[in-house]
């Protein structure tokens, strides 16, 4: 499940940093939290318009480690607040999750759509 502070970061400007394990190592790319949808199954859809080494990667190693926070929602301390998300990640190119972001990004070739395991407020 998606936490309601999760929601309210992914809502704000700010950076998100997604790293992936492949043959050659570690890989990290960056994205924008506003970019990210929330499926009704609680997979988060990204947009993909390169990401050709993280799809590679995803293929040898679907875990995936994302970061994202924001500096305007109330942390755990004060103003700010992160999250840590471990997941499994795919790379979808057709069917109604690929749609949904095709219909807000006319830009991408695929959606990175992430299963969370674990969703843990770090900050």
């Amino acid at each position: 499940m998606i936490p309601e502070k999760l929601l309210e970061i992914l809502k704000q400007d700010g950076i998100v940093a997604i790293a992936t394990l492949g043959q050659d190592g570690p890989h990290m790319v960056n994205t924008w939290n506003s970019y990210i949808r929330v499926s009704a199954d609680g997979r988060l859809l990204i947009p993909a318009g390169y990401m050709h080494r993280t799809e590679a990667n995803i293929t040898f190693n679907p875990a995936v480690l994302i970061t994202l926070g924001s500096s305007r929602v109330q942390g755990l301390h004060g103003p700010g607040a992160g999250f840590l998300i471990k997941g499994k990640a795919a790379f979808i190119t057709s069917g109604p999750d690929f749609d949904l972001l095709k219909s807000k990004f006319d830009w991408l070739r695929a959606t990175l759509a992430v299963t969370p395991d674990s969703v843990t407020q770090t900050w």
